[in-house]
């Protein structure tokens, strides 16, 4: 099986990682940090490139700071994240610090999370979700 390429979610650097090797806990080549199992923060600049290039299914968590119902999710899609490291990679995008990158996908509310396959749009669910609810929504691709 091929290698896959992964985003650190410490430095954001693309690294490959055997796919027999995802068991082992992959770290980054860069900083050292595991590369599954945290959601990875991306920018307008790392967001096309990590897409583009990352082997996994990506979910993208748009949210803002100053959202209580994000803030609410956030511990939810980090644990569902570790739950599903190495099946996914789990990302989330600052809708208040990154307004073009939520308008550029049509980001009405938040939180909203976007599914991506080989850097498609796959779907996307508005509102925070409980840990079962998401689990079921991202295994029915």
């Amino acid at each position: 099986m091929t290698d896959l390429v992964l985003p650190c979610p410490g430095c954001r650097t693309l690294n490959r990682v055997p796919h027999d090797r995802l068991g082992d806990v992959p770290v980054c080549s860069e900083c050292r940090a595991h590369l599954l199992g945290a959601p990875v923060p991306l920018d307008e600049h790392s967001f096309a490139k990590v897409l583009a290039r990352t082997s996994l299914p990506i979910v993208v968590d748009f949210w803002a700071p100053w959202c209580g119902p994000c803030r609410t999710f956030a511990p939810t899609f980090a644990a569902v994240a570790q739950e599903l490291a190495g099946e996914f990679v789990f990302a989330k995008v600052d809708t208040e610090a990154m307004p073009q990158l939520a308008a550029a996908h049509g980001i009405q509310s938040i939180p909203t999370l976007l599914l991506f396959a080989a850097g498609h749009e796959v779907k996307r669910v508005r509102g925070a979700l409980p840990r079962a609810q998401l689990v079921h929504w991202l295994q029915q691709r």
